[in-house]
């Protein structure tokens, strides 16, 4: 049995077990998120974005075997086993194409669950809640369910012809505006149990008409907003009782479980409490690229009080330029004025200049930063005190090299080390390896 269904029906079991999901494609994230699951010993789901990665190439460039092999390579050079990993896809449908008439934006979506299975994606979160150019607004919960069931038989036939494994399903897609929202205002409301039933039951439906039955067996997780969310600078944290009469739906539905979205920057009581109140599957995405950026900061400051202006990498101005070079990810999302812009594409938990690490520009900023820094021949102490307050007394303990990178991997792996504790109950993890986060 796969790590996936193992863990899912331990949860049905009684208990208090889950995954979290890594959503995000930067190697220094992937190589964090993999020295945690060495170090608690838990396997890792990694996942992509169907905006991410398509049969096209998607915003990261990489088709999903691309992406599969990028991080398979990554994963053997920090010595974790490929069998400890489960891939997943995510908002599989027609999201990237809404702008195309829906026959023509549906025939994009077959073909790009066919390269995710293909490519041995085991799970599928099954998406088509989005209308397109010639579709009514909103679309039909009935509409929802047939076009997802029509991306299911296209797996179940890839896998078939293939010969591999078929996949399992997500279903539902009431999730936050990816990247968090605007403004919470009065914050997001709980999924009513009665509109969870009702998606429920439909895509069940759908999935009888066209004779999948099997196929509904591997549903094993739906989608739900448990009331948690966060925008630019606020967070809106799990409660547990406005929440209590939804995880008693999940716990009346054999072999299903809930999905949560958008739970970064949550408390690890509030992982724990999701994950007991059977949301089993944690995504977590731009918490872990604003640890990376704070930790890159953080080091630029320690670089600025070591070395001459002329001769430092100025990443944080590096990155400011790039973003107002190509506004694109983070003008309609960030607003007010000047001054408020540059403070939010820096600092909001949003986090949109996680899409400017990979630019050219940006890039080289950071290989300079992290040459600069090593050619020290280490940190002074004072200074990561003072920058990384964490990771000294990580370095004091003698749990952490003060190497640039490690310092950065551990800031990120700190994060999921909660989400690691949270979805497991296998007590106190071995020994963590060099850079890796402890407990």
């Amino acid at each position: 049995m796969s790590h996936l269904l193992s863990t899912i029906a331990a949860h049905r079991a009684g208990r208090a077990v889950g995954l979290y999901s890594v959503c995000s494609a930067h190697p220094l994230v992937l190589q964090a998120a993999m020295q945690v699951a060495q170090a608690h010993g838990t396997p890792l789901l990694i996942e992509a974005t169907s905006n991410q990665v398509d049969q096209f190439g998607g915003y990261t460039g990489m088709t999903p075997p691309q992406f599969r092999d990028y991080v398979m390579e990554l994963a053997a050079a920090q010595g974790l086993p490929a069998g400890r990993i489960v891939l997943g896809g995510d908002h599989l449908g027609p999201n990237t194409w809404q702008q195309l008439p829906a026959a023509e934006a549906m025939a994009h979506a077959r073909r790009l669950i066919e390269a995710y299975v293909a490519a041995g994606f085991e799970k599928i979160h099954l998406d088509c809640s989005m209308a397109c150019a010639d579709d009514p607004h909103p679309l039909s919960d009935a509409v929802v369910a047939r076009r997802s069931v029509e991306l299911a038989q296209v797996a179940e036939t890839t896998a078939a012809r293939l010969g591999l494994a078929p996949p399992v399903y997500v279903i539902g897609t009431e999730v936050p505006v990816p990247g968090g929202e605007s403004s919470l205002g009065g914050g997001v409301a709980v999924t009513a149990p009665a509109a969870a039933a009702a998606t429920h039951a439909v895509h069940r439906q759908a999935f009888a008409d066209q004779g999948l039955d099997a196929a509904w067996q591997r549903v094993i997780a739906m989608v739900v907003q448990p009331g948690v969310d966060f925008d630019h600078s606020a967070v809106q944290h799990y409660q547990p009782a406005a929440a209590a009469a939804l995880s008693a739906f999940a716990a009346s539905q054999p072999g299903l479980v809930f999905e949560a979205h958008s739970t970064d920057y949550q408390t690890e009581a509030s992982l724990h409490a999701l994950v007991r109140d059977h949301y089993a599957i944690l995504k977590v995405g731009p918490a872990l690229t604003f640890a990376l950026r704070e930790a890159l900061f953080a080091l630029s400051a320690i670089e600025a009080e070591l070395l001459p202006a002329r001769q430092c990498a100025a990443l944080p101005d590096a990155l400011e330029r790039s973003m107002l070079t190509q506004p694109r990810h983070w003008l309609k999302h960030y607003a007010g004025s000047p001054e408020a812009q540059r403070l939010l594409r820096r600092y909001a938990f949003s986090d949109r200049c996680r899409y400017y690490w990979g630019e050219a520009e940006v890039q080289l900023a950071q290989k300079q930063l992290l040459a600069n820094l090593d050619g020290l021949g280490g940190l002074p102490l004072p200074l990561l005190s003072q920058y990384l307050p964490a990771q000294y007394a990580a370095v004091l303990a003698g749990e952490l090299r003060p190497q640039a990178l490690d310092l950065v991997r551990h800031k990120i792996g700190q994060v999921l080390a909660a989400y690691a504790r949270a979805c497991s109950q296998n007590g106190p993890a071995a020994k963590a390896p060099p850079g890796a986060p402890g407990h």
